[in-house]
Protein backbone atom coordinates (compact mmCIF):
# COMPACT_ATOMS: atom_id res chain seq x y z
CA UNK A 1 0.00 0.00 0.00
CA UNK A 2 1.34 3.05 -1.07
CA UNK A 3 2.49 6.14 1.95
CA UNK A 4 1.27 8.89 -0.22
CA UNK A 5 -2.49 9.73 0.42
CA UNK A 6 -3.95 9.96 4.22
CA UNK A 7 -4.41 6.17 5.75
CA UNK A 8 -7.78 7.69 7.01
CA UNK A 9 -8.97 8.56 3.69
CA UNK A 10 -8.25 5.48 1.93
CA UNK A 11 -11.60 4.01 0.34
CA UNK A 12 -12.19 1.24 -1.69
CA UNK A 13 -11.84 1.82 -5.38
CA UNK A 14 -14.31 1.86 -7.41
CA UNK A 15 -15.88 3.62 -10.45
CA UNK A 16 -18.12 6.66 -9.84
CA UNK A 17 -21.68 6.22 -11.28
CA UNK A 18 -23.82 7.71 -13.37
CA UNK A 19 -26.33 8.69 -10.30
CA UNK A 20 -23.80 10.92 -9.09
CA UNK A 21 -23.86 12.93 -12.60
CA UNK A 22 -27.24 13.24 -12.99
CA UNK A 23 -27.84 14.87 -9.38
CA UNK A 24 -26.51 17.75 -9.96
CA UNK A 25 -27.59 17.81 -14.15
CA UNK A 26 -24.36 17.69 -15.75
CA UNK A 27 -25.39 15.20 -18.36
CA UNK A 28 -28.73 15.60 -19.98
CA UNK A 29 -30.55 12.80 -21.45
CA UNK A 30 -28.89 9.14 -20.89
CA UNK A 31 -31.30 6.30 -20.76
CA UNK A 32 -29.12 3.53 -19.13
CA UNK A 33 -28.48 3.78 -15.93
CA UNK A 34 -24.00 3.35 -14.97
CA UNK A 35 -20.78 5.09 -16.45
CA UNK A 36 -20.83 7.78 -18.87
CA UNK A 37 -17.48 6.58 -20.58
CA UNK A 38 -16.13 7.11 -24.24
CA UNK A 39 -13.34 4.46 -25.10
CA UNK A 40 -10.12 5.74 -26.89
CA UNK A 41 -7.80 3.56 -28.04
CA UNK A 42 -3.95 3.64 -29.50
CA UNK A 43 -2.07 0.85 -31.60
CA UNK A 44 -0.43 -0.30 -28.35
CA UNK A 45 -3.67 -1.02 -27.21
CA UNK A 46 -4.37 0.73 -24.14
CA UNK A 47 -7.50 2.17 -23.37
CA UNK A 48 -8.65 5.19 -21.60
CA UNK A 49 -12.19 6.83 -20.89
CA UNK A 50 -13.19 9.15 -18.77
CA UNK A 51 -15.25 9.52 -16.38
CA UNK A 52 -17.01 12.36 -15.40
CA UNK A 53 -18.83 12.51 -12.05
CA UNK A 54 -20.80 15.49 -10.27
CA UNK A 55 -18.83 15.79 -6.72
CA UNK A 56 -21.62 16.16 -3.77
CA UNK A 57 -21.56 19.72 -3.29
CA UNK A 58 -21.16 21.40 0.62
CA UNK A 59 -20.65 24.59 1.84
CA UNK A 60 -17.20 25.53 0.64
CA UNK A 61 -15.14 26.16 4.07
CA UNK A 62 -14.30 29.97 4.68
CA UNK A 63 -11.27 30.10 4.76
CA UNK A 64 -8.82 31.59 7.70
CA UNK A 65 -7.21 34.69 6.66
CA UNK A 66 -4.00 36.42 7.76
CA UNK A 67 -1.81 38.35 5.96
CA UNK A 68 0.16 36.52 2.76
CA UNK A 69 3.39 34.56 4.62
CA UNK A 70 6.54 35.68 3.09
CA UNK A 71 8.87 33.12 2.66
CA UNK A 72 12.66 33.49 0.30
CA UNK A 73 14.59 30.76 -1.37
CA UNK A 74 17.54 29.43 0.68
CA UNK A 75 20.65 29.13 -1.37
CA UNK A 76 22.17 26.02 -1.78
CA UNK A 77 25.50 24.64 -3.25
CA UNK A 78 24.41 23.39 -6.97
CA UNK A 79 22.06 25.37 -9.41
CA UNK A 80 19.17 23.79 -11.58
CA UNK A 81 17.76 25.18 -14.14
CA UNK A 82 14.07 26.11 -14.78
CA UNK A 83 11.10 27.87 -17.09
CA UNK A 84 9.21 30.74 -16.21
CA UNK A 85 5.76 29.64 -15.45
CA UNK A 86 3.07 30.43 -17.66
CA UNK A 87 -0.09 32.29 -16.93
CA UNK A 88 -0.36 35.27 -14.68
CA UNK A 89 2.77 37.06 -14.92
CA UNK A 90 1.90 39.56 -12.14
CA UNK A 91 -0.11 37.10 -9.48
CA UNK A 92 -0.73 39.80 -7.16
CA UNK A 93 -3.06 41.65 -9.68
CA UNK A 94 -4.67 38.50 -10.71
CA UNK A 95 -4.98 36.47 -7.47
CA UNK A 96 -7.92 37.57 -4.73
CA UNK A 97 -8.94 35.07 -2.02
CA UNK A 98 -12.29 35.64 -1.00
CA UNK A 99 -12.26 37.95 1.79
CA UNK A 100 -11.48 39.91 -0.57
CA UNK A 101 -7.66 40.57 -0.17
CA UNK A 102 -5.16 40.90 -3.02
CA UNK A 103 -2.00 38.75 -2.20
CA UNK A 104 1.30 39.62 -2.93
CA UNK A 105 3.46 36.43 -4.30
CA UNK A 106 7.10 36.95 -6.24
CA UNK A 107 7.49 35.82 -9.22
CA UNK A 108 8.74 32.32 -10.19
CA UNK A 109 12.69 31.93 -10.18
CA UNK A 110 14.82 29.07 -10.77
CA UNK A 111 15.94 28.26 -7.42
CA UNK A 112 19.09 27.04 -6.37
CA UNK A 113 19.06 23.56 -5.33
CA UNK A 114 21.34 20.42 -4.25
CA UNK A 115 19.63 17.37 -6.09
CA UNK A 116 18.08 15.13 -4.18
CA UNK A 117 17.45 17.08 -0.78
CA UNK A 118 13.93 18.43 0.57
CA UNK A 119 12.83 21.56 1.62
CA UNK A 120 10.13 23.67 2.40
CA UNK A 121 8.68 25.18 -1.22
CA UNK A 122 10.21 28.53 -1.83
CA UNK A 123 6.60 31.08 -1.94
CA UNK A 124 6.25 31.69 -5.55
CA UNK A 125 4.21 31.72 -9.00
CA UNK A 126 4.69 28.31 -9.27
CA UNK A 127 4.59 27.20 -5.63
CA UNK A 128 0.68 28.78 -5.14
CA UNK A 129 -0.51 26.32 -8.25
CA UNK A 130 0.02 23.51 -6.05
CA UNK A 131 -1.98 23.26 -3.30
CA UNK A 132 -3.97 20.70 -0.53
CA UNK A 133 -7.35 18.86 -0.84
CA UNK A 134 -9.91 18.33 2.08
CA UNK A 135 -13.11 17.20 2.34
CA UNK A 136 -13.79 18.73 5.64
CA UNK A 137 -12.93 22.47 7.03
CA UNK A 138 -9.38 23.96 5.70
CA UNK A 139 -8.17 23.50 8.83
CA UNK A 140 -4.59 22.20 10.31
CA UNK A 141 -3.90 18.76 9.82
CA UNK A 142 -7.22 18.23 7.98
CA UNK A 143 -5.97 17.74 4.47
CA UNK A 144 -5.60 14.39 2.85
CA UNK A 145 -3.75 15.01 -0.83
CA UNK A 146 -2.17 17.22 -3.25
CA UNK A 147 -2.96 18.35 -6.68
CA UNK A 148 -1.91 21.74 -8.91
CA UNK A 149 -4.02 23.71 -11.46
CA UNK A 150 -3.20 22.92 -15.06
CA UNK A 151 -3.49 25.09 -18.22
CA UNK A 152 -6.66 24.48 -19.93
CA UNK A 153 -9.18 26.56 -22.13
CA UNK A 154 -12.03 26.73 -19.44
CA UNK A 155 -9.11 27.87 -16.70
CA UNK A 156 -11.13 25.66 -14.28
CA UNK A 157 -9.03 22.49 -13.88
CA UNK A 158 -6.76 20.88 -11.65
CA UNK A 159 -4.74 17.88 -11.71
CA UNK A 160 -4.22 14.92 -9.12
CA UNK A 161 -3.70 11.07 -8.53
CA UNK A 162 -6.45 8.90 -9.10
CA UNK A 163 -6.59 7.19 -6.36
CA UNK A 164 -6.65 9.92 -3.92
CA UNK A 165 -10.49 10.99 -5.17
CA UNK A 166 -11.52 7.24 -5.85
CA UNK A 167 -14.70 7.07 -3.13
CA UNK A 168 -14.74 10.28 -2.16
CA UNK A 169 -17.22 12.98 -2.18
CA UNK A 170 -17.35 17.26 -1.36
CA UNK A 171 -13.58 17.44 -2.47
CA UNK A 172 -12.36 21.40 -1.86
CA UNK A 173 -8.91 22.09 -3.38
CA UNK A 174 -6.99 25.56 -1.75
CA UNK A 175 -4.09 26.51 -3.85
CA UNK A 176 -1.49 27.69 -1.72
CA UNK A 177 -2.39 26.31 1.55
CA UNK A 178 0.21 27.62 4.31
CA UNK A 179 -0.19 27.43 8.11
CA UNK A 180 -4.26 26.93 7.63
CA UNK A 181 -5.05 29.46 5.44
CA UNK A 182 -6.54 29.75 2.23
CA UNK A 183 -4.79 32.95 0.22
CA UNK A 184 -6.26 32.08 -2.89
CA UNK A 185 -9.87 30.91 -1.51
CA UNK A 186 -11.43 27.68 -1.44
CA UNK A 187 -12.48 25.97 -4.38
CA UNK A 188 -15.20 23.78 -5.06
CA UNK A 189 -14.75 20.38 -6.99
CA UNK A 190 -17.38 19.67 -9.31
CA UNK A 191 -16.54 16.43 -11.54
CA UNK A 192 -13.67 14.14 -11.60
CA UNK A 193 -12.55 12.72 -14.95
CA UNK A 194 -10.74 9.50 -14.75
CA UNK A 195 -9.28 6.99 -17.66
CA UNK A 196 -11.07 4.06 -18.11
CA UNK A 197 -7.75 1.52 -16.75
CA UNK A 198 -8.57 3.17 -13.68
CA UNK A 199 -12.22 2.84 -13.75
CA UNK A 200 -11.63 -1.18 -15.30
CA UNK A 201 -9.19 -2.23 -12.45
CA UNK A 202 -7.36 0.43 -11.04
CA UNK A 203 -4.13 0.21 -13.31
CA UNK A 204 -1.33 2.15 -11.88
CA UNK A 205 -0.35 3.35 -15.07
CA UNK A 206 -3.91 5.31 -15.19
CA UNK A 207 -3.56 6.49 -11.82
CA UNK A 208 -4.39 10.18 -12.27
CA UNK A 209 -7.50 12.85 -12.34
CA UNK A 210 -8.61 15.60 -14.01
CA UNK A 211 -11.23 17.35 -11.79
CA UNK A 212 -13.28 20.21 -12.47
CA UNK A 213 -13.59 23.99 -9.74
CA UNK A 214 -16.23 26.04 -9.40
CA UNK A 215 -15.35 30.07 -9.76
CA UNK A 216 -15.24 31.79 -6.47
CA UNK A 217 -16.53 34.89 -6.41
CA UNK A 218 -16.37 34.83 -10.11
CA UNK A 219 -13.04 34.34 -10.22
CA UNK A 220 -11.75 31.13 -12.09
CA UNK A 221 -8.59 29.21 -10.22
CA UNK A 222 -6.49 29.58 -13.46
CA UNK A 223 -7.42 33.48 -13.73
CA UNK A 224 -6.37 33.53 -10.18
CA UNK A 225 -2.90 31.40 -9.89
CA UNK A 226 -2.08 30.66 -13.23
CA UNK A 227 -1.65 27.10 -14.56
CA UNK A 228 1.01 24.88 -16.03
CA UNK A 229 1.03 23.33 -19.11
CA UNK A 230 0.17 19.50 -18.98
CA UNK A 231 3.80 17.73 -20.65
CA UNK A 232 3.15 14.42 -22.73
CA UNK A 233 5.64 11.91 -23.91
CA UNK A 234 8.42 13.25 -21.90
CA UNK A 235 11.87 11.74 -21.93
CA UNK A 236 11.69 9.20 -18.32
CA UNK A 237 15.25 10.91 -17.76
CA UNK A 238 14.32 14.46 -16.49
CA UNK A 239 15.13 16.67 -14.18
CA UNK A 240 12.31 17.96 -12.11
CA UNK A 241 10.66 19.64 -9.11
CA UNK A 242 8.56 17.70 -7.58
CA UNK A 243 5.65 19.29 -4.76
CA UNK A 244 3.59 17.78 -2.08
CA UNK A 245 1.96 18.58 1.20
CA UNK A 246 2.70 15.92 3.89
CA UNK A 247 -0.33 15.13 6.15
CA UNK A 248 1.96 16.29 9.13
CA UNK A 249 2.68 19.48 7.70
CA UNK A 250 1.22 22.73 6.79
CA UNK A 251 3.42 23.74 4.34
CA UNK A 252 4.49 22.40 0.79
CA UNK A 253 7.49 20.82 0.35
CA UNK A 254 9.78 20.79 -2.44
CA UNK A 255 12.50 18.74 -4.34
CA UNK A 256 14.51 18.79 -6.96
CA UNK A 257 15.87 15.64 -8.70
CA UNK A 258 16.72 13.40 -12.26
CA UNK A 259 13.87 11.43 -12.55
CA UNK A 260 14.29 7.86 -14.25
CA UNK A 261 12.17 4.75 -15.66
CA UNK A 262 10.60 1.90 -13.21
CA UNK A 263 8.58 0.54 -15.77
CA UNK A 264 7.54 1.26 -19.73
CA UNK A 265 4.91 3.37 -18.46
CA UNK A 266 6.34 4.89 -14.79
CA UNK A 267 8.76 7.23 -13.85
CA UNK A 268 10.72 7.57 -10.70
CA UNK A 269 11.97 9.92 -8.68
CA UNK A 270 14.39 9.69 -5.08
CA UNK A 271 13.15 12.64 -2.90
CA UNK A 272 12.99 11.67 0.61
CA UNK A 273 10.38 13.11 3.34
CA UNK A 274 7.70 12.36 0.75
CA UNK A 275 5.05 10.49 3.17
CA UNK A 276 1.33 10.60 3.65
CA UNK A 277 -0.69 13.37 2.17
CA UNK A 278 1.43 14.07 -1.25
CA UNK A 279 0.28 11.93 -3.40
CA UNK A 280 -1.25 14.07 -6.48
CA UNK A 281 1.92 16.29 -6.44
CA UNK A 282 3.10 17.68 -9.46
CA UNK A 283 6.29 16.53 -11.31
CA UNK A 284 7.32 19.93 -13.09
CA UNK A 285 10.24 19.27 -15.76
CA UNK A 286 12.80 21.78 -14.61
CA UNK A 287 13.28 23.12 -18.08
CA UNK A 288 9.98 23.80 -19.71
CA UNK A 289 7.58 24.15 -16.62
CA UNK A 290 5.67 21.60 -17.83
CA UNK A 291 3.59 18.52 -15.24
CA UNK A 292 5.26 15.47 -17.18
CA UNK A 293 3.29 13.25 -13.74
CA UNK A 294 1.86 13.14 -10.43
CA UNK A 295 2.94 10.92 -7.29
CA UNK A 296 1.17 7.72 -8.04
CA UNK A 297 1.18 4.67 -10.13
CA UNK A 298 3.30 1.67 -8.91
CA UNK A 299 2.56 1.46 -5.52
CA UNK A 300 -0.08 4.31 -5.09
CA UNK A 301 2.94 6.58 -5.35
CA UNK A 302 5.57 4.30 -3.43
CA UNK A 303 5.74 2.51 -0.25
CA UNK A 304 8.38 4.50 1.17
CA UNK A 305 8.64 8.26 1.69
CA UNK A 306 12.41 8.61 0.27
CA UNK A 307 11.06 7.26 -3.86
CA UNK A 308 8.12 8.38 -5.49
CA UNK A 309 6.36 7.09 -8.62
CA UNK A 310 4.10 8.60 -11.28
CA UNK A 311 1.95 6.79 -14.15
CA UNK A 312 3.92 7.88 -17.65
CA UNK A 313 2.04 10.84 -19.47
CA UNK A 314 1.27 10.15 -22.66
CA UNK A 315 -2.24 10.96 -24.86
CA UNK A 316 -4.36 9.04 -21.96
CA UNK A 317 -3.52 12.27 -20.03
CA UNK A 318 -4.09 14.78 -22.95
CA UNK A 319 -7.15 13.05 -24.23
CA UNK A 320 -8.52 13.37 -20.69
CA UNK A 321 -8.03 17.20 -20.39
CA UNK A 322 -9.89 17.64 -23.52
CA UNK A 323 -12.73 15.77 -22.41
CA UNK A 324 -13.12 17.78 -18.74
CA UNK A 325 -11.95 20.83 -20.71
Amino acid sequence: MGRHSKQRKRRSLRPVVLSSVLAVGVVGAITAAGVLSVHLRDPRQRTSADTVAAVGSAPTPAPVTSAAPSATPSASPSASTGAEPPGPQNVAQAGSSTDGLTRQVPPFAPPDVKLGVTGAAPLNSESVRVGALFTGDVAPGNHFCTASVIDSPGRNLILTAAHCVSGVSSIVFVPGYRDGTAPFGSWQVTKVYTADGWQNGDDPDEDFAVLAVAPTNNLRIEDAVGGNPIGVNAALTVQTRLYGYSDSAEKPVLCTNVTSREDTFQRRIDCPSFSNGTSGGPFVDSATGEVIGVIGGYQQGGDTEDTSYSAYFDHTVADLVARAS
